[in-house]
């Protein structure tokens, strides 16, 4: 590294945060890691709020397979207040996490490319050794899903497992472990992919669209015909 942390942010002055307008499960036979270097993916993530039981496998699996820390969490299932009369009381679950945005703000932002996106599978990633931990992206991010890694020091989220699961051609651990099929992860730019069938075949939204963000994280809405932002 050719800046400290400490260098780097005594010498920091301001940064305009931008958010410019711009730029599955199933892969053949092939496994995800195989695909990684054979042409250019796009993967994304839906989540199917209706069959979401709010279980929290899925963080569960995601710490344990990442090594994510106590006290920080990558990914976070929020239970909606309850909805309805008893006995006819429902909830609604909705997934937190790093939207994987073809349009990503906390990339703009990164003074030393620490940020970035994948070339290759579209994925949004941090470079440990780059990241001086000045916490622009975090600021930047307008699903507020970044956090700073206690043990690295660096910025830290979602990756989609890219460097564990995906490594080993697996689905990332919130898939494998979640017991209702409430999660499609795949290749958005594959037509016959099951996540791009589940999007044209299902009412899906995507959060804060409106900023230009672009992200690849689709949401089943639990009440059916629901449009949300």
């Amino acid at each position: 590294m050719t800046c400290s942390r400490r260098n780097f942010l005594a010498g920091a002055g301001a940064v305009i945060f931008t958010t410019g307008v711009g730029a599955s499960n199933l892969v053949g036979r092939k496994s995800l890691a195989a695909t990684m270097d054979d042409g250019v993916k796009r993967y994304g993530m839906v989540h199917d709020e209706t069959l979401c039981i709010g279980c929290t496998a899925c963080t569960d699996a995601c710490r344990e397979v990442n090594n994510v820390p106590e006290g920080v969490s990558r990914l976070e299932i929020v239970r909606s207040e309850p909805q309805g009369e008893y006995p006819n009381v429902d909830y609604q679950f909705t997934r937190i996490s790093c939207q994987h945005c073809d349009n990503a703000p906390c990339v703009h932002v990164c003074p030393t490319g620490a940020a970035y996106k994948d070339d290759e599978t579209g994925i949004v990633a941090v470079d440990n050794f780059k990241c001086v931990g000045c916490g622009y992206c975090l600021a930047a991010c307008p699903y507020q899903v970044r956090f700073f890694h206690p043990e690295t020091k660096s910025a830290d989220k979602c990756d989609f497992c890219r460097e564990t699961n995906l490594k080993e051609g697996k689905q990332p651990a919130c898939v494998e472990s979640c017991p209702t099929k409430a999660l499609t992860f795949g290749d958005l730019n594959d037509p016959n992919s099951e996540i791009s069938q589940m999007i044209t075949q299902k009412p899906v939204y995507r959060q804060k669209v409106e900023l230009g963000t672009q992200p690849k994280m689709y949401k089943v809405p639990h009440g059916k015909g629901e449009i949300k932002g």
